[in-house]
């Protein structure tokens, strides 16, 4: 009994365990309701933030490419289906917040219980699995990423430029180009513009992409950048084709994107790269930064800027800014400043310097440094590592051992030096640096050059025409590369530095026997060694521009062997020694301006001597040996007011000769017949075949057939004068472009054609067929171009643009019906300053006229300062093309006919109606002739006068009520002492008023005199009203009109008298 006793104890014990253990759970299943509840709100929170985390990273992997794993796709859809499980579980809470505790109720609440207890453990469940899927995903990368850098704040100039390039962004730009001198600052500028996208409120772009290019362009590298920014996946072993290809199809999900490419030197072929090209893309962006402005041209910019140096201010900031405080110490600011002078406001040189200085109190380290830029080569610590070898990247990338010659000859030239383009490509073309071919004098590969190194920012515009600089850093960069070169370049660089002598020792310590170049130009040297140098492979010396140089020892040269360029222009030496006969490699010899030189040794040995300038010199004769100069191409006369002869037979021995110029020479050149023992034009026909410049003087016309012009045509640029016994000289110009002509014809003093001969030429040939230009100036005995046309043999039928200036004699330009009867392609007419000149053209001969227009092309006429000049043309003429006109200073001009029938100038040209000091006849009738100025249409462009002094006055004179009444209050002028009165419309209410003169709105004169008064008009747009504050001042009342002033109402202002006299003189001789 105690057996089964116990046994049914144990069993009623573990039964009652187990039931009390059930009762327990779902008793705490149910009483734990509220916190599961609270519980899953929560978690669920957590969990919807990470499912939105999951999508963006797997959207962002499906758009990159990406496989997504097995796990997250499964994890995806069990949290989809546990959604709907959740949302009615809050549902069905949502409407019983409190559940009933009462006794029926429990089982129901068990269940929900258990339902809660359930989906909480699910969602733990995903929360926990969740963060086992990262390395499946990508991450979303940021819009736009921060890139370390320097800031601009505070520097206006490159603040500007960054709202330049932040405006062009917002515009239609879709290749923007930033371009300048290395260490400029153009990185700084991008991340600037990068931090600042990163900044802005709004995101103009999805992703902003910054990639560093560099040098040695390895297109992998760039898009190693490019993916890594994406968060693309980079594989070692992939093609740049494979990678082009995953970048595109990236780069093709975004909608809008910003791709900066820094420091780039060549052109990138985006499709190479993977990049959609703005042109399809219609949001790809692209900003890029080089050096070279053919980069920029290469990868087809829609907009290129520009980075300039900083300015002086802005310098200084930058210097202070690196320097710290110790630069505006007393006794070391003016240092400090001289140093931010010598950095040529380069902000990479200057930060160099500034945190070279940093600290450094003591006024000697600052002196030394200052002395330490001043030389070409600095030792300052930083120059070479940080300024130069940055610098000399830009040399490195000039494709060719010639354009790299040619830039560090650039060196030889003093700093800030205007180097004049001619000169350059004449050095470059003496030592063999560009290929001429067959034309010598050929500029066309030196301009390339030049072009190109100004693109690549080495050489700048210079500030005269036809002139290049080197900013000063660029040059000391430049004397660095050349003081050590290797490949044929190492020069000695010592112009524009003050020196008063040369001594040997300059030489031995720059071991002058490996001396390439040598530059002494633009000091104060007085003397040279008198040792020999030995420069044995130095092919340049130049000393020109040292004014004191009298002498050329004799032993100088002789170490110079190897010399291609002699260059003494602008000094004072009288002789050359006969060592510079050794020189026997010697290609270029410019003696210019070297105005006491007499006589030079005999040349005969110099047989390989291009190019010979004697200008500006003194010489009486050619020197001896010329004609033994078979290769010479170029020699320069100019100025040689002495040279008095030249023996027959020497310069048709120059058979190579491409350009002579004689510019105001002594010599003349003789007509055949005429030698006296001196050289002929015929002479100069065995160098036709390759003369491209003639600049000579003549004793008379050199032709008289047809046949014998032949060689005119094969001049490019021609000027031949022909002396009279009167004056100076004729002078006939010719330059010629294919097919385009302009002629120049120049007399000074009363000279006419004279006994030039010449006559009829005209009758059998025309001289220049495709002549576009003409100009006449100080022509005297001359009455119109049709004369000089026939004397000359110019038919002038291409003719486009005539121009008279100082020819007092004529009368008028062309005489119709004659030698000319019509110019069909004439554009352009300009006469001025021609005190007999009456009319344009003129019919005296009473010969038959074309019915056809004279000049129906015709589209600017200025006349200017004729006081004689009466009638412009016949009435029948018209001018369908003319777009301008200005008259000024025609005293005696009564008439201007031109009407709307006959001179329509269309308001939308450009065009200008000028008109003063035109004493207009009174209208007799009603006719619309009587008004020239009636059916002129004027467009609303700005039209300014200004006419004044004691020279020249201009008057409105109205002259009835009723004109004033037309004219009142539609523009202002000043008159006299601030005087301000109202008159006449202005733009396009010119024609709507004046073109009614049969309704009697009144009559308008100008006049001109010397009254003293003075006039400034200036009309712009339709109205222009009246300034009452000026007539305030000057009548002293602030109701007057417009009328009152006109009409008289007014009493007259004292400092008005001479305007009044000169009124009274005009209407006296109106009456």
């Amino acid at each position: 009994m105690e057996v089964v006793a116990a046994a049914v104890g144990a069993l009623v014990t573990t039964t009652s365990q187990l039931l009390c253990s059930c009762v327990s759970s779902k008793t705490n299943t149910t009483f734990n309701l509220h916190s599961n509840l609270a519980a899953v709100e929560e978690e669920m929170k957590s969990l919807t933030d990470r499912i939105e985390e999951v999508k963006r990273e797997t959207e962002a992997a499906e758009r990159e490419g990406k496989e997504i794993r097995a796990q997250v796709v499964t994890w995806l859809k069990d949290v989809e289906t546990l959604q709907p499980r959740v949302n009615a579980i809050q549902g069905q809470m949502g409407n019983n917040k409190r559940p009933s505790r009462c006794f029926l109720n429990c089982r129901k609440r068990y269940r929900a219980s258990r339902e809660v207890e359930e989906t909480l453990k699910e969602i733990e469940r995903l929360l926990l699995l969740a963060p086992s899927f990262d390395s499946g995903l990508t991450r979303v990368p940021e819009a736009v990423v921060y890139i370390p850098g320097p800031s601009i704040q505070g520097q206006t100039t490159a603040s500007k430029k960054l709202d330049e390039i932040r405006k062009a962004l917002d515009d239609e730009f879709k290749r923007i180009g930033i371009w300048g001198l290395g260490g400029v600052g153009k990185t700084t500028l991008v991340k600037n513009l990068n931090n600042q996208l990163r900044e802005a409120s709004t995101q103009p772009f999805g992703i902003v992409i910054w990639a560093t290019v560099s040098k040695n362009l390895v297109i992998k590298n760039v898009q190693k950048q490019i993916a890594e920014r994406l968060n693309l996946e980079v594989k070692m072993d992939e093609s740049e084709q494979g990678m082009a290809s995953r970048l595109y199809k990236r780069l093709e999900k975004e909608k809008k994107f910003l791709l900066i490419l820094d420091d780039v030197w060549a052109k990138i072929d985006l499709d190479t790269l993977g990049v959609p090209v703005p042109e399809v893309h219609k949001g790809c962006k692209i900003v890029l930064t080089s050096r070279r402005m053919e980069v920029c041209r290469t990868m087809t910019t829609d907009l290129d800027i520009t980075v300039e140096v900083l300015n002086d201010v802005e310098a200084w900031q930058l210097f202070c800014q690196k320097a710290g405080d110790v630069a505006d110490l007393e006794e070391i600011k003016p240092l400090a400043e001289a140093i931010v002078k010598e950095c040529c406001r380069l902000p990479l040189a200057i930060i160099t310097v500034g945190a070279a200085m940093r600290k450094k109190t003591k006024v000697e380290l600052w002196r030394h440094a200052l002395k330490e830029l001043q030389r070409s080569v600095p030792s300052i610590e930083g120059i070479e590592a940080e300024v130069y070898k940055p610098l000399k990247l830009s040399y490195d990338s000039l494709q060719g051992n010639n354009i790299k010659s040619c830039f560090l000859y650039c060196c030889l030239f003093p700093e800030d030096f205007e180097i004049e383009i001619n000169n350059l490509v004449q050095y470059w073309r003496a030592e063999g640096l560009i290929d001429v071919g067959q034309n010598w004098a050929n500029m066309d590969e030196g301009i390339s050059l030049i072009e190109n190194l100004k693109d690549s920012c080495l050489l700048e515009e210079g500030p005269v025409w036809e002139t290049v600089k080197m900013h000063d850093v660029v040059r000391d960069v430049a004397i660095w590369i050349s003081s050590s070169s290797e490949d044929g370049c190492k020069s000695l660089v010592r112009s524009g530095i003050g020196l008063s002598e040369i001594s040997a020792e300059e030489f031995s310590n720059s071991n002058s026997n490996s001396l390439d170049r040598v530059s002494f130009m633009g000091n104060n040297i007085t003397r040279l060694p008198d040792c020999m140098i030995q420069c044995s492979k130095a092919s340049t010396l130049l000393l020109q521009d040292n004014k004191a140089l009298d002498t050329v020892p004799e032993k100088f040269l002789q170490g110079f062997e190897a010399l291609k360029v002699l260059d003494l222009s602008r000094t004072s030496i009288r002789s050359l020694p006969h060592s510079l006969l050794q020189l026997r490699d010697l290609r270029v010899l410019l003696l210019s301006y070297c105005h006491n030189l007499e006589e030079l040794p005999s040349l005969g040995t110099l047989t390989k001597l291009r190019e010979l300038d004697l200008g500006s010199t003194c010489i009486a004769n050619l020197p001896r040996g010329i004609e033994n100069l078979s290769e010479l191409r170029i020699l320069n006369l100019d100025f040689t007011e002495k040279l008095k002869s030249i023996q027959p037979g020497i310069i048709s021995k120059l058979s190579c000769l491409e350009s002579l110029s004689m510019w105001r020479s002594g010599f003349c050149f003789r007509l055949k017949g005429e030698e006296d023992g001196q050289a002929t034009f015929e002479e100069l026909k065995s160098s036709f075949n390759r003369l491209h410049y003639l600049n000579i003087s003549l004793n008379g016309i050199p032709w008289d057939k047809a046949e014998d012009l032949s060689w005119i045509y094969r001049i490019s640029d021609l000027e031949l004068r022909f002396p009279q016994p009167q004056g100076r000289s004729c002078l006939l110009t010719i330059k010629k472009k294919g097919v385009l002509s302009m002629v120049l014809i120049f007399l000074p003093r009363k000279n006419g054609l004279g006994g030039s001969g010449g006559g009829g030429c005209a009758a059998r040939c025309d001289l220049l067929p495709n002549l576009e230009k003409f100009r006449l100036s100080g022509m005297k005995n001359l009455n119109s171009i049709s004369e000089l046309a026939g004397h000359l043999g110019l038919r002038v039928n291409s003719l486009k643009s005539i121009e008279v200036e100082f020819c007092h004699q004529m009368k008028y330009l062309l005489s119709c019906g004659d030698f000319i009867q019509t110019l069909p392609n004439l554009e352009e007419i300009k006469v001025r300053n021609c005190v007999n000149f009456e009319e344009l053209f003129n019919n005296e001969s009473g010969q038959n006229i074309s019915p056809n227009p004279m000049v129906p092309k015709l589209r600017i006429l200025q006349l200017e300062f004729l006081p004689k000049f009466k009638i412009l043309c016949r009435y029948e003429e018209t001018w369908p093309c003319l777009e301008q006109v200005v008259v000024r200073g025609c005293k005696g001009l009564r008439r201007l006919p031109l009407t709307n029938q006959n001179a329509v100038i269309e308001s939308s040209k450009p065009e200008l109606l000028l008109l003063e000091s035109l004493p207009f006849e009174t209208a007799q009738t009603s006719d619309s002739k009587a008004h020239w100025y009636c059916n002129l249409k004027l467009g609303s462009r700005m039209i300014q006068e200004m006419i004044g002094g004691e020279l020249l006055d201009f008057m409105i004179v109205l002259h009835d009520s009723k004109a004033v009444k037309t004219f009142c209050s539609r523009m202002h002028f000043s008159l006299g002492a601030g005087c301000s009165t109202a008159a006449g419309p202005a733009g396009r209410v010119l024609e709507a008023d004046l073109r009614a003169g049969d309704r009697g709105s009144g009559m308008c004169y100008t006049y001109s005199c010397s009254k003293g008064a003075f006039v400034g008009v200036s009309l712009e747009g339709n109205v222009v009203a009246t300034r009452m504050d000026t007539n305030l001042h000057f009548y002293g009342d602030p109701y007057l009109t417009t009328s009152d002033i006109l009409l008289g109402m007014v009493s007259k202002p004292k400092t008005a008298e001479p305007l009044y006299a000169a009124l009274e003189d005009l209407f006296s001789n109106l009456r």
